[in-house]
């Protein structure tokens, strides 16, 4: 690897930890340090930011390893794989809406610390060259986005936004005033636009749900466009509902 990735570990058992550190090292990564507690770790990943935290769950100390991402993703978008022995749903869950790369269940061999790192570094490497991408058709600022159209970036409010609707590997972003294409997946349109009003609730429909006229059962209205709803992401969006 041309240039080396730098991995954070955060783990409260010495012992592991400098066994990880080691493995690391043999693979060609770059061990940036070793935290033991998640106040640390927030510090550190702060200060300096990896490319990846290996972050344990179960972490002695004020907060466990849950909580310190949680900290750290408000002012960092760093992958995080999980280092776990506990299994049981309640934590998974917790885990789990953190959007963590990966998970690894101690106890853990050699080859498998590897293939979940390469697996890891292969995404960030393909996430970045898909950023690289989408920044010549799309760019997100806290209250707009600036699409290309007709040859130049035009500015949307978001207030302004509709509903954005998947066309395979494009987006159909719909206004009061137009549409606007823009050759970038849903699924990115999802990662990069961080307001709260706008809900996936199917696999090809993106709502700003201060734009709904009507929730049925199965589907919802937005300007008399009839929106399904997958059940999968039902519940999420009601939840949202319930809270604007």
């Amino acid at each position: 690897m041309n240039q080396k990735t730098r991995i954070l570990i955060v783990e409260d058992d010495m012992i592991i930890a400098a066994n990880i550190s080691v493995q690391l090292s043999n693979l060609g990564y770059e061990v940036m340090g070793i935290e033991t507690r998640g106040e640390e770790a927030i510090l550190h990943a702060r200060a300096n930011t990896p490319d990846i935290i290996l972050l344990d769950i179960n972490l002695k100390g004020a907060i466990n390893g849950i909580e310190a991402a949680i900290e750290i993703q408000k002012s960092k978008k760093i992958p995080i794989i999980y280092l776990t022995a506990n299994s049981d749903e309640a934590t998974f869950a917790k885990a789990k809406a953190t959007h963590p790369y990966a998970f690894i269940s101690k106890p853990f061999n050699n080859l498998d610390l590897q293939r979940t790192i390469a697996l890891v570094v292969d995404q960030i490497h393909e996430n970045s060259a898909e950023v690289k991408d989408i920044s010549e058709h799309f760019e997100v600022l806290v209250d707009r986005i600036f699409v290309r159209h007709n040859g130049r970036m035009v500015k949307l409010l978001l207030d302004e936004i509709l509903y954005i609707e998947a066309d395979r590997n494009y987006s159909n972003i719909i206004t009061s005033s137009g549409n606007y294409l823009i050759s970038t997946t849903l699924k990115v349109v999802e990662k990069e636009i961080k307001s709260h009003m706008f809900i996936r609730v199917h696999r090809s429909y993106m709502v700003n749900i201060a734009k709904l006229d009507v929730v049925a059962d199965n589907h919802l209205e937005i300007n008399r466009k009839v929106i399904p709803i997958s059940k999968s992401f039902k519940e999420h969006l009601l939840k949202h509902l319930h809270t604007i």
